[in-house]
């Protein structure tokens, strides 16, 4: 078992802050899930790292500045505008 297991009462703690209502036995059975948790990962630690696949490169196209729209062209279908930019709902 894990040297650093959770008890029932760091599981009840957890549980108030997130306003989660466990009772004595749940806090208990958490305790031993969590502990089975840390377990599963020492023995995660004990897997021998395998090697490493390369660095992926940039395999896409380069940036180029080609012509777009025009401002009054890209804001023509907008259903508000205002100073020349898109105007949307509020935030907040």
């Amino acid at each position: 078992m894990s040297d650093a297991s959770v008890d029932p009462a760091t599981v009840a703690h957890v549980a108030d802050l997130a306003r989660v209502d466990l009772d004595e036995d749940e806090a208990e059975a958490f305790a031993a899930q969590f502990a089975d948790v840390l377990d599963y990962f020492e023995t995660l630690d004990e897997v021998p790292e395998i090697d490493t696949e390369p660095e992926l490169v940039n395999v896409l196209r380069t940036d180029e500045a080609r012509e777009s729209l025009s401002q009054d062209e890209a804001l023509r279908n907008a259903p508000e505008t205002e100073d020349g930019y898109f105007e949307g709902p509020p935030v907040g």
